[in-house]
């Protein structure tokens, strides 16, 4: 049995260090009804959400969250 508190070795599989203060939006489009079609990421840019907001929602979630636009 392995000691969990031990150093990876290199048959574990390890994921990219995560930086959970790095949150980014990527618009994918703002429609004409007003809502805003976005991607949402914390920590892995590749690995997103898709939401969808009013627009006075998105910007209110992008002050929330503290985003960088991509």
């Amino acid at each position: 049995m392995q000691d969990m508190r031990t150093a990876p070795t290199s048959n574990s599989t390890e994921l990219p260090v995560c930086d959970l203060s790095c949150r980014s939006v990527r618009i994918q489009r703002r429609r004409d009804n007003g809502f805003v079609e976005f991607e949402f990421s914390v920590g892995w840019p590749e690995l997103v959400v898709e939401l969808t907001m009013k627009e006075s929602d998105f910007q209110s979630f992008c002050k929330e969250q503290q985003v960088n636009p991509l």
